[in-house]
């Protein structure tokens, strides 16, 4: 039986507040529509989001939004911060640092940038890979070790993280266990024409609308949204579409590296909140054709350039015929 909105009433309150969040972002973010509704899967999904396009085009400022839509404790904004990736940067530089404190003669933690909501990790590839790797933990298990403690991160921490392409000059290329802790990732890409000439018209006000962005939902609902995204219905034929395209990856002849089990996982997550994102209680197939190239690219290792731009659609659009077939809904 097709699973329908009316089956849970409680849905269109849920799509309701999604839907303020990415206007919210839209005020500022203008034409990225699309990018925006795959940052707000990733973080309904749980997840961190890696966005790789030139200087410009406005990867800083999406975070810097999303940050601002959300209120944090005491009325306040979630918390945002944001790290310059350099080549001189140092992993304390992240974590945090034990200092001496005079007063009580012994050393205490101070804690670093990690310890917030939302964190910009702004152009990670200019960092050599020990910076990249003091990301791992915190990324994968909400939390950071110093010494023999450990310590909490934010029940709502999510990683915005983004990159130059790697042909440009003092990149350090993430590594593979890097790139499988980020759900996504995305081309932010320059808007149209029609949208580029009412930014160039409007630029001012688009300043002053980041400096103004409202509060739109809270830490709580947000934390209400990424259990709601766990709940989304999915057919098995679906998992299996997954199951299929993972498994493809790893006997594909123009593929030297497949996706692994956890990719299939997070694939999972990120259709769950993607059909949340999107009004829906369940997953469809156009779920799965939209999202496979953003959760599985990058987490696979190509023979070739050629291979690259065809090898992953060749899957996906075999699959999707499979599935086409099969009229789950």
């Amino acid at each position: 039986m097709e699973p329908t909105l009316n089956e849970a009433p409680e849905l269109n309150t849920s799509t309701e507040k999604i839907e303020r969040l990415i206007t919210n972002m839209e005020s500022v973010i203008r034409g990225k529509r699309d990018q925006i509704k795959q940052v707000v899967t990733c973080l309904l999904a749980k997840g961190h989001i890696l966005m790789e396009d030139n200087p410009g085009t406005g990867k800083t400022v999406l975070a810097r939004t999303l940050a601002g839509s959300v209120s944090g404790e005491h009325a306040g904004n979630a918390i945002f911060k944001r790290v310059q990736f350099t080549p001189d940067l140092l992993p304390m530089d992240l974590l945090g640092t034990h200092v001496f404190d005079d007063s009580k003669k012994e050393f205490i933690f101070k804690r670093g940038p990690l310890f917030c909501n939302v964190l910009l990790a702004d152009e990670i590839n200019r960092a050599s890979p020990k910076v990249q790797s003091a990301l791992l933990e915190c990324m994968a298990e909400h939390q950071i070790t110093m010494g023999e403690m450990t310590y909490k991160l934010e029940k709502l921490f999510f990683t915005i993280a983004t990159q130059n392409p790697v042909e440009m000059e003092g990149t350090y290329p993430l590594p593979a266990a890097q790139l499988d802790r980020f759900y996504m990732k995305i081309y932010f890409g320059y808007v149209n024409e029609e949208t580029e000439m009412d930014i160039y018209k409007n630029y001012l006000h688009i300043n002053s609308n980041l400096e103004q962005i409202r509060q739109v939902v809270s830490l709580e609902e947000v934390l209400q949204l990424q259990q709601e995204a766990e709940e989304v219905f999915v057919h098995e034929e679906i998992v299996r579409a997954v199951s299929n395209l993972v498994r493809a990856t790893r006997i594909h002849e123009g593929i030297s590296l497949g996706a692994s089990t956890r990719s299939g996982i997070t694939f999972l997550k990120c259709l769950k909140a993607y059909a949340l994102v999107n009004g829906r209680s369940f997953v469809i197939e156009d779920d799965v054709n939209d999202i496979t190239v953003a959760v599985l690219d990058h987490r696979i290792m190509y023979k070739n350039k050629e291979a690259k731009q065809t090898a992953l659609r060749q899957l996906l659009a075999k699959e999707m015929d499979r599935l086409g077939k099969l009229k789950l809904y």
